[in-house]
């Protein structure tokens, strides 16, 4: 990602134009133009084709876009995503181990971390909850991303803390459910069908209209940005949506769990 990052910057100076010259003659924001050559976002397919049409590149960064080495598609840290979730005009998110790491309190992201192995030590979870925490943000902003949610219902049970720890995440997922722009959604353990089976994911809508996907593994995380890969996920998602409770059954839902029905 680093080597496409520094292609682009290459070619563009050898074009005579800056960044921000750039970034308004392919139509996004100058920070995505830096970030990409940093090394710090992706190179999308799309944009690489642009590029190469308005630098004359001949097909170079497209190229280097398709035969981008595997390991550079799982970085070993997400400041990439983040970078994403942060300037996301829409998210899509589907768990069926944790709940979203947006949704979490902080007792409960203490937990999750806590459950690592290898084992964090007390500075590594504090510090991780901290960034967790921080990302929740998004959601109080004046003007938030639109932002789905669909939850398997046994996360929902998974008890990582105390009753009373326990009951505070359900409240605050309940409080969650009506802030503006979330649409929260459970997927029932009774549902006979179920298009999440093959793991959590999460779709991106970017400021520039783009489309990428994100999931993580066992052994690292995974950004896909192929548009038939989004497809595909995303058409998980629609069938996910139609499959899971509605937003108001979900609040009983949690009312019941609660015991406050």
């Amino acid at each position: 990602m680093k080597l496409v990052g520094k292609l682009v910057g290459v070619f563009r100076i050898a074009a005579g134009l800056t960044q921000a010259q750039l970034a308004d003659r392919v139509g996004h924001q100058v920070e995505t133009i830096a970030s990409i050559e940093q090394g710090r976002r992706a190179l999308l397919p799309e944009l690489a084709r642009r590029l190469d049409q308005l630098l004359e590149t001949k097909g170079a960064l497209e190229t280097a876009v398709d035969n981008m080495p595997e390991v550079d598609l799982i970085p070993a840290w997400v400041e990439h995503y983040l970078d994403l979730e942060r300037e996301a005009l829409a998210l899509s998110w589907y768990d069926n181990q944790v709940l979203p790491g947006l949704l979490q309190t902080e007792p409960y992201a203490r937990a999750v971390f806590r459950n690592r192995v290898p084992v964090f030590s007390e500075d590594e979870i504090a510090i991780q909850t901290t960034g967790r925490l921080t990302r929740q943000e998004i959601l109080h902003r004046p003007s938030p991303p639109t932002i789905s949610f669909v939850v398997w219902e046994p996360v929902l049970m998974l008890q990582l803390l105390d009753d009373e720890g326990h009951a505070e995440q359900l409240r605050h997922l309940r409080a969650c459910a009506a802030l503006p722009g979330i649409c929260l959604q459970a997927l029932p353990l009774s549902s006979r069908t179920h298009a999440g089976l093959d793991g959590p994911f999460i779709l991106l809508e970017t400021p520039d209209f783009q489309r990428v996907a994100y999931s993580e593994t066992q052994r690292g995380s995974v950004l896909v940005s192929d548009p038939d890969e989004v497809s595909i996920l995303a058409q998980k998602y629609a069938m996910l949506r139609a499959q899971a409770l509605s937003p108001e059954d979900t609040v009983g839902l949690l009312d019941r769990l609660l015991g406050e029905q």
